[in-house]
């Protein structure tokens, strides 16, 4: 089954019954758990309506934190540091010792948060201008960062910090008066932790097992006596059909291309690890990093979750004030979750509400990234700011905080930056829908094609005074220029008498940053406006409110 075919299935799954051609087994579509309007099928969830709170809010900020930081060494730790002759596997080697000996368990272990203050850092998101915040709840290393009843021996408050990670995020965001997002990835450990079955094939250690297959049997005196390590790595099932490798496990991420396929247990337990979750934190969203919705379209587990999450709020707020996201989404399930772009954006308006996810650095904390000054610059974040929201999106925006729980200098610089920009020009984002087009100029022309579920950022030219973005807000129009004209004139072009978007005479153009009247001449092939001597703060990006 390829990954069109499998996506189909969410158009066509009946009401009642899925018959998952992948196990061969039905499901009944039906719990007492989900008592209210929405149902656990795609047909019932697309009724849903994405609410305002997230339509204004525009800009996010995430903490993907947990104990693949701990190494500092980058994304998809724990799967790389059991992959022969990686550079994670030659880091974890000369840092930690033989992955057969010290595995990703004993790195959790390790892993201590201390200095982790939640309190700190989402104030300082919330001063660089977030609406809205997102904490790990779980990664594909299958550690819940929460007090887990369904995951009660691996989980943040009993081993590595004995801290309840998402309580305290909660508690931090619900503070600052802040919207409270949790990410969920756990639902692909199953396959992702498959490299933790392997052994070398050269070298002394050479055919000696890693630790991926070790049993609760196999802990008597060592630190994790009495904890089954199974309950984390859950590889004790064969291996996928095709030879594990980074290419081969995101070609399976939607369970086909020979993907080795859960058991029932696996699925009902992610499951109710993460209704746990729900009902414990009362996150305002939840983000999915999956094809579709979690172990769609092996299990209808995802289906009930969604259904749950919005009958819950529905309860609570008489309308549905959650947010849920997923990946790779066809044109139904676009209506009943909110689709999300990871490294990437759409290169045209999108009808519905949409999430782009990226960070400043990678995903996981990297030493390497701080050390050769690989960040983006605040000036590529709010460019991406910008482009999303002319297009109908929302950014949510990573800033990769160490294993101890603190961000790096240079990271903390970067946020403050963001939100010097943001403090001046912000009613140019927060509350805006889309105008008639979303802009003019040549980067548009050079952007990349989405692949998979996104992953076309930076392949772009770079912005320049050419290129506009624009927005609306009640009788406004904000079209933002995004670098400041070195001639002194900002030409734009859509806005010219003779354009088809031409809505008629200017009255005034403010520049929002400082709120100085500009002068302007309203042409027949463009509009002129005359920019200042000086220039503001944020100058790579100047928004013109437009009346």
């Amino acid at each position: 089954m390829n990954r069109r075919n499998a996506l189909k299935l969410g158009a066509t799954a009946l009401a009642g019954i899925y018959l998952s051609p992948l196990l061969g087994k039905s499901y009944i579509l039906d719990s007492p758990a989900f008592k209210g309007p929405f149902e656990p099928n795609w047909d019932s969830l697309s009724k849903y309506i994405v609410p305002d709170w997230f339509r204004d809010a525009k800009f996010g900020m995430w903490a993907h934190w947990g104990p693949q930081c701990e190494p500092e060494a980058g994304d998809w730790y724990g799967r790389g540091m059991y992959e022969e002759g990686s550079r994670q596997y030659k880091f974890h080697i000369e840092k930690y010792g033989h992955p057969s000996k010290f595995g990703f368990k004993d790195v959790i272990n390790i892993w201590k948060a201390d200095n982790w203050n939640p309190e700190e850092l989402v104030n300082l998101y919330k001063t660089a201008g977030a609406k809205y915040f997102m904490a790990m709840a779980n990664h594909h290393d299958n550690l819940d960062l929460y007090d887990s009843k369904f995951q009660p021996n691996w989980n943040s408050t009993k081993i590595g910090p004995k801290k309840d990670i998402i309580g305290g995020w909660e508690k931090a965001a619900r503070k600052a008066g802040l919207p409270f997002a949790v990410s969920v990835h756990a639902a692909h450990a199953w396959n992702w932790f498959d490299t933790s079955q392997g052994a070398d094939k050269n070298g002394p250690l050479a055919g000696v097992p890693y630790d991926g297959k070790l049993t609760k049997a196999d802990g008597a005196g060592t630190w994790w006596d009495g904890l089954d390590p199974q309950e984390l790595y859950v590889q004790n099932h064969p291996l996928s059909a095709k030879p594990s490798n980074n290419s081969s496990v995101h070609s399976q991420w939607d369970w086909a291309d020979g993907a080795s396929i859960p058991t029932t247990a696996y699925c009902e337990k992610f499951h109710d690890r993460t209704i746990d979750l729900i009902d414990k934190y009362n996150p305002d969203m939840v983000y999915f990093d999956d094809t579709a919705l979690p172990l769609w379209p092996i299990s209808d587990a995802g289906l009930r979750i969604a259904a749950h999450m919005y009958n819950k709020s529905l309860k609570k707020n008489k309308t549905v004030q959650a947010v849920i996201t997923g990946k790779i989404l066809n044109e139904q399930q676009r209506k009943a979750i909110v689709w999300d772009i990871e490294k990437g954006q759409s290169n045209t308006i999108e009808p519905l509400p949409w999430q782009t996810d990226t960070c400043i650095g990678n995903w996981h904390y990297d030493r390497r990234v701080y050390n050769d000054k690989r960040y983006k610059s605040a000036r590529t974040v709010i460019h991406t700011l910008i482009d999303v929201v002319s297009k109908n999106g929302n950014l949510m925006l990573n800033i990769p905080v160490r294993g101890d729980g603190s961000i790096d200098e240079v990271e903390r610089e970067i946020v403050k930056e963001i939100g010097v920009w943001m403090k001046l020009n912000s009613k140019s984002i927060y509350g805006t829908r889309p105008w008639k087009i979303f802009g003019e100029g040549p980067q548009q022309e050079s952007a990349g094609a989405l692949t998979a579920q996104g992953f076309n950022e930076g392949k772009g030219k770079p912005y320049t005074s050419e290129d506009i973005r624009f927005v609306q807000k009640q009788k406004i129009l904000y079209a933002t220029v995004m670098a400041w004209p070195e001639n002194g004139t900002a030409i734009i072009k859509s806005l010219g008498m003779s354009s088809p978007h031409y809505s008629g005479k200017i009255k005034l153009i403010r520049l929002v940053s400082t709120g100085e009247k500009l002068n302007f001449a309203q042409k027949e092939e463009a509009l002129e406006v005359y920019f200042p001597n000086q220039r503001p703060e944020g100058s790579y990006a100047n928004a013109l409110e437009i009346s």
